[in-house]
């Protein structure tokens, strides 16, 4: 199944159509997106005998972040072992490293993002889970279950503030306005062969500077979620970013950074892709 945030309202994609559920359910689910993972079981079963007819075409621009105000955003950092290696760091054991992005970041998969003032903005594309069943210290084992479903991630990073000072603000300098754009929709583990290995790309200006598959992610899936659970409960549509591959503009000679008029195309295989313009 894949559902997506239409204009601000939940649907159900079938055959490239749109279904509203707050009016196919008959008012029986709110058409807020983000209030369908409190309740992730009970969709789910009324998805499945629902009648899915009708609905419209998809507008990608005006798609908004499949979970679009969750109460957690967790974000892994150093989770391929070659993207470790050009940020000169020391490969994690036990628990990678956890930081986040903040909620005002969130966006849609089209848009235009300004670029702060002298900064260094850099790129790196991810998968993104969503939580549809609250986990705390669930093992790896059951950690899928507690998964709504995937989508595309871009952890848009800006270099200068985020290593500034005498501590690292890896926070902030991921959360400027539209530095987390997510989707173009959600969809569930299921629909994948094997959800454990999905193919990453990322490029600028259509040259590929990104290209990965998650099964060489240190801490999968569901390890990230075992991890995570054992620490403090993930609750129904908390957001995580899953870590990006080797090729970001921090780790090349010389360091390339994004600028006016590029654009970011982000894909993940079997999901869909993200597209942002950057302007000053």
């Amino acid at each position: 199944m894949r559902i997506a945030n239409l204009a601000g309202r939940l649907t159900v994609l079938v055959e490239g159509r749109a279904i509203d559920v707050h009016t196919a359910s008959r008012g029986a689910f709110s058409a807020d997106p983000q209030a369908v993972y409190a309740r992730w079981a009970e969709f789910r079963t009324w998805a499945a005998g629902a009648d899915l007819a009708g609905g419209r075409p998809v507008d990608v621009a005006e798609l908004g972040a499949p979970a679009p105000s969750p109460s957690q955003i967790f974000a892994i950092g150093l989770n391929y072992r070659e993207h470790v290696t050009e940020a000169g760091f020391t490969t994690p054991e036990g628990m990678p490293p956890v930081f986040t992005k903040y909620a005002t970041a969130l966006t849609g998969p089209v848009t235009e993002v300004r670029l702060p003032q002298g900064g260094h903005t850099d790129w790196e594309v991810e998968l993104v889970a969503v939580i549809g069943h609250k986990a705390h210290n669930v093992s790896e084992a059951d950690a899928w279950s507690h998964v709504a479903g995937l989508t595309v991630g871009q952890d848009i990073s800006e270099r200068v503030l985020q290593m500034e000072g005498p501590a690292p603000q890896f926070s902030l300098g991921k959360s400027y306005p539209g530095f987390a754009p997510t989707g173009p929709w959600l969809v569930t583990p299921d629909e994948f062969d094997d959800p454990d290995d999905l193919e990453l790309t990322c490029s600028v200006n259509g040259e590929v500077v990104q290209h990965g598959h998650t099964r060489q992610m240190i801490f999968s899936v569901p390890a990230l979620v075992a991890k995570l659970s054992g620490v403090l409960p993930l609750l129904p549509g908390d957001v995580i970013f899953t870590g990006t591959p080797a090729g970001v503009g921090l780790g090349r000679t010389p360091q390339r950074w994004l600028a006016p008029g590029d654009e970011l195309l982000s894909s993940v295989g079997g999901i869909g892709e993200l597209r942002q313009r950057f302007a000053d």
